[in-house]
């Protein structure tokens, strides 16, 4: 074993996870005459109907622009204990300040072809954590989010690009959903599902019947980036963590096949990936850039749904072959000094979770997400300890409500660690004022254990606004 430093893993990126049949009626099924009454005797004029004029040139149409200012802060005013018996003042103060642009472009440009890409451009203001940690001045940031290309036939679809995949049923909590990398960054994105990154994939769906195989390959593999100096989540680290040195050629490839069945949905898969969090050690020098490990490992996995009625219930299982531990080693010579250190074993997770429509308008969700290695004690040596819990996992409750005809938007959030330490809040209210323009209040409030990897972020409370303009 190798005399390592590790910084904490990938618990502390899973610490919070949030947040959402229309009937047509056609020309055909109006009868021309209702009660003797011609309905094409009436002149209408040639123009009732028409389609308003666009005045958006062309090249602008597949275009959509999102801006948003943004205006959090910690409010709460308060101590916090740590496990070696200090404490820390906690004041409250503003952690976001931002202003953003997103662009979204979809452009089916050919038939049975498809571009499409989305990017995001962000300004840093006074108050804001990134400003704080670019040394008090207005800080900027941009970002590809997705950029591909399809090609769809009958029975097949190609995409080439910057992409997500997602095997996991249940949402937000999926112990299949690995694939892809992810960023807390702050509170203000507390959902897996905002929080994936897109990597450079190419996917290819077959469909077959009842039936559908999917694959895909990613030959530059990337991995969670640190959280941003000054975030909540930010931890400081006896050593600085650079991005991982490619001294070697990285690759993942996984296949799915999925049968849909009456009520149904079945699925199995198995892919070939990379930890998504780094494991770091300490440089030899004892000093410097921490050196980074990527570990490789083997996904088998299986997921099902079941519709009865206004309920569907969800279920994903997963198998993780080699997956790298935090292990404590007590040295044979009491005169040697324990020290950290890595080791590979084997695990088994499985969520299970449903979703119920209360209502065309009110929806709720919950799941149940858990982990565990499997005979840890088989595979360490007598002087050797495991760091982590065997068994970890989640809880998660959502509930959504639509009111004046979507125009309110209500979603409520609860998450909680199996062991319960740590517990997080949300309520959030969207507001829909025109067409184009929309705003956001939202409250947070986060609970946690001193021992707890989210200890930092105890008896907090969060509040704040943003304010969207779309068009």
């Amino acid at each position: 074993m190798t005399d390592v430093s590790r910084a904490p893993r990938s618990s502390l990126f899973l610490a919070v996870l949030a947040l959402s049949p229309v009937g047509f009626v056609h020309a055909q099924d109006i009868p021309d005459n209702i009660d003797g009454f011609d309905f094409d005797s009436i002149n209408f004029g040639d123009d009732l109907f028409a389609q308003p004029q666009s005045n958006t040139p062309a090249w602008l149409e597949p275009f959509t622009f999102k801006l948003s200012q943004q205006l959090f802060a910690q409010v709460n005013e308060h101590s916090i204990s740590r496990v070696d018996g200090s404490s820390d003042r906690k004041n409250a103060a503003i952690e976001n300040s931002r202003f953003s642009l997103l662009a979204r472009y979809q452009n089916p440009f050919a038939a049975g072809w498809l571009l499409q890409a989305s990017a995001q451009a962000k300004v840093y203001w006074p108050g804001d954590y990134e400003y704080r940690a670019n040394d008090d001045r207005i800080d900027t940031e941009f970002r590809l989010n997705e950029l591909f290309v399809q090609r769809s036939t009958g029975e097949n679809s190609v995409k080439l690009g910057a992409q997500t995949v997602v095997w996991g049923e249940n949402i937000g909590n999926s112990v299949l959903d690995v694939i892809n990398t992810s960023e807390f960054r702050d509170l203000t994105i507390i959902d897996i599902e905002d929080a994936r990154l897109n990597q450079w994939l190419l996917v290819w769906d077959r469909y077959i019947g009842n039936h559908q195989i999917s694959s895909f390959v990613n030959l530059y593999p990337e991995f969670n980036p640190p959280p941003v100096r000054g975030s909540p989540f930010f931890f400081e680290s006896a050593f600085n963590l650079t991005d991982y040195r490619r001294d070697k050629a990285l690759f993942e490839i996984g296949s799915q096949m999925r049968w849909s069945l009456a009520g149904s949905d079945i699925s199995i898969m198995g892919a070939y990936l990379y930890e998504n969090q780094l494991s770091y050690s300490a440089p030899a020098s004892g000093v410097g850039d921490a050196q980074s490990t990527a570990n490789d490992y083997l996904l088998l996995g299986a997921s099902a749904n079941r519709a009865i009625g206004k309920l569907l219930l969800n279920f994903d299982i997963a198998y993780s072959h080699d997956i790298l531990v935090n292990v404590l080693v007590t040295p044979t010579n009491p005169a040697d000094a324990p020290y950290l250190a890595t080791e590979t074993m084997n695990k088994l997770g499985a969520t299970l979770g449903f979703e119920y429509a209360i209502d065309n308008d009110q929806s709720i969700m919950f799941g149940v997400a858990a982990e565990g290695k499997l005979a840890p004690d088989a595979q360490l040596a007598s002087n050797a300890a495991l760091l982590e819990d065997e068994v970890t996992g989640n809880a998660l409750l959502r509930y959504s409500n639509n009111m004046r005809n979507g125009d309110l938007q209500l979603a409520v959030t609860l998450q909680s660690a199996l062991d319960a330490g740590s517990v997080l809040g949300s309520v959030s209210l969207n507001y829909t004022l025109s067409n184009n323009l929309a705003v956001m209040g939202q409250v947070i409030a986060t609970s946690a254990k001193k021992d707890s990897a989210l200890a930092a972020l105890d008896e907090d409370l969060r509040m704040g606004m943003t304010l969207s303009w779309t068009f």
